[in-house]
C-alpha cells in the first residue's frame, strides 16, 4: 500500500503516538472501561512538550477489543474524549485519533504494522510521513514506522522492555530507545532544535 504524503510534496510532519503502554497503562486483558484507563506518569507532560513543536500530534492504536466484543465503540469514544480533555486541561493537545478495531486474524490494512492508519492520517491531515515520528512500545510500532519512512522511537513502558528483549540485539540502528513518553518527547525536541540550528547556520 502506497500512502499519500509518504513521498509527496507535503512538508508538514507529525508525531504519532501509540496509546496503550505509551500514554496509558497497558493491560493484557485490554482497556475495557474508563476506570481501567490509567495515564502513565509523565505522559501528559510529554504530550504538552510535543505540542510546542508545531507538528500535529496523532494517536494511532490497534484496538482489537472492539471486534473481540470486549468494548463498544461508545466506550472507546468516551475514553478518547477523556484523554483529549485531560491533555487539553494541562496545556497539551491531541490533533487526531485513529483506531484499528480489527482482530489480528482479520488481516486488515489498518492494523499495525500495516500502514493503513498512517495512510489515512496522511491523506486527511496533509502529513508527510517521511520524516515524521512514531512513539510506540511494540515491535509492530517500530515496523510500521520503518514501513512509512517515519523515525521509530521505542519506549520501555508497556511492552517496551519485552519488545527490546525479543529483538535479540537485531533492532534497526534507526530506532531510538527511550525510557518513556516524556523522555521520547525531549529527544524529539532536542533533535528538532539541532536540525533548526543547522538550517540557520547554512543560511547565515
Amino acid at each position: 500500500m502506497r500512502c499519500y504524503g509518504q513521498m509527496g510534496t507535503d512538508t508538514r510532519r507529525a508525531v504519532f503516538l501509540d496509546r496503550d503502554g505509551v500514554i496509558n497503562e497497558n493491560r493484557p486483558d485490554h482497556v475495557k472501561s474508563l476506570s481501567e484507563f490509567v495515564i502513565l506518569p509523565g505522559a501528559i507532560e510529554g504530550i504538552r512538550l510535543l505540542a510546542t513543536l508545531g507538528m500535529p500530534v496523532v494517536v494511532v492504536s490497534n484496538q482489537s477489543a472492539i471486534n473481540r466484543r470486549l468494548v463498544t465503540f461508545e466506550t472507546l469514544a468516551a475514553i478518547t474524549v477523556h484523554l483529549i480533555e485531560c491533555i487539553r486541561s494541562e496545556g497539551g493537545r491531541i490533533d487526531a485519533v485513529y483506531y484499528c478495531p480489527h482482530r489480528p486474524d482479520e488481516a486488515c490494512d489498518c492494523r499495525k504494522p500495516r500502514p493503513g492508519l498512517f495512510c489515512q492520517a496522511a491523506r486527511q491531515l496533509g502529513i508527510r510521513l517521511s520524516g515524521s515520528y512514531l512513539i510506540g512500545d511494540a515491535l509492530s510500532d517500530v515496523d510500521a514506522a520503518l514501513t512509512v519512512g517515519a523515525t521509530p522511537i521505542l519506549v520501555l513502558t508497556g511492552r517496551g522492555r519485552v519488545a527490546l528483549a525479543a529483538s535479540n540485539g537485531r533492532m534497526s540502528p534507526s530506532v531510538q530507545v527511550c525510557e518513556d513518553l516524556l523522555a521520547a518527547a525531549r529527544w524529539i525536541c532536542e533533535r528538532e532544535e539541532l536540525a533548526r540550528s543547522a538550517r540557520v547556520a547554512t543560511t547565515a
